[in-house]
């Protein structure tokens, strides 16, 4: 599951929508739906996000937030390091082959350790290279 995935699977179960009928309220499949949900597929479009929000009626910070999660939830990541040192390159490599065998605690101390380093400058994150 990606944090989009998980975001809209509560945000259903919390206005108690099913699967089906918000697929059907917005003109997508819920096989597309639930593949968004479950990680099978990729990022969701700026305007399938959009609608999401309206759906929900998701304003302000709170759209913002799952406009951020969309962005987050490639389920195929690929990290350029290309131009970055030999310890960023070992970095990436280590921590694909090793985040399957991750627990929660592990991940939340990786995250944690992330978040400690600040945003690049002008505020947006520098964007991963994407398997297609």
């Amino acid at each position: 599951m990606t944090p989009f995935g998980a975001r809209v699977r509560s945000l259903r179960d919390a206005k108690g929508v099913t699967l089906k009928q918000m697929a059907t309220d917005l003109s997508i499949s819920s096989a597309y739906l639930s593949a968004l949900e479950h990680g099978k597929r990729g990022q969701p479009s700026p305007q399938l996000v959009r609608q999401i929000c309206a759906y929900f009626g998701i304003i302000w910070d709170e759209a913002e937030e799952l406009e951020r999660l969309a962005d987050l939830s490639h389920p195929r990541v690929t990290v350029d390091t290309s131009g970055l040192s030999a310890r960023a390159t070992e970095l990436a490599n280590r921590l694909s082959e090793r985040i399957g065998d991750l627990d929660e605690d592990g991940i939340a101390a990786i995250l944690a350790i992330l978040d400690t380093v600040p945003p690049p400058k002008g505020g947006r994150r520098r964007t991963a290279g994407r398997r297609r």
